[in-house]
């Protein structure tokens, strides 16, 4: 029997904050819960899953670069790094993973500055306004990626 596909859950700046950070904005759902949310969701689709949060823009696109050589795909909530990191962006595109780009609230309905994202040009698909639960729609559509890859 094969391994279950691995998937990277990667967050950048500030969501380990969530649950006390402007929660009339992001609400009172902390990180903790994302990634036990993330964890069964996983579960249930058969996937293996490294779920990591940073501050710092190199060592996210280390992580990236390093599930190009141990991963099956990758789901990402770059935080504000989705509307600044070309370089992030350069990560995502060389690594040829299936990525799904998640953000809790719509970044389209947010200040001008928040709705463009250098992580869509790369992404296979964007999950954006579902709150907590977009982690789950993430986790499951990136399944489905894995799947019709035949992995």
């Amino acid at each position: 029997m094969p391994p279950d596909p691995r998937v990277l859950v990667l967050n950048g700046p500030n969501l380990n904050l969530l649950g006390r950070r402007e929660p009339a904005v992001y609400g009172t759902t902390t990180l903790a819960d994302i990634e036990a949310l993330s964890l069964a969701a996983a579960r249930e689709h058969g996937l293996a899953l490294d779920f990591r949060q940073s501050n710092h823009e190199g060592v996210l696109i280390d992580a990236v670069q390093e599930a190009g050589r141990e991963m099956d795909a990758i789901v990402i909530n770059a935080g504000g790094y989705t509307h600044t990191s070309v370089a992030l962006r350069d990560a995502l595109a060389a690594v040829g993973l299936p990525v799904v780009e998640v953000h809790l609230t719509n970044i389209h309905r947010r200040e001008p500055y928040r709705r463009h994202s250098y992580v869509s040009e790369v992404a296979d698909a964007l999950i954006c306004g579902a709150g907590p639960h977009g982690y789950a729609l993430a986790l499951a559509h990136a399944a489905m990626l894995l799947k019709k890859e035949g992995r």
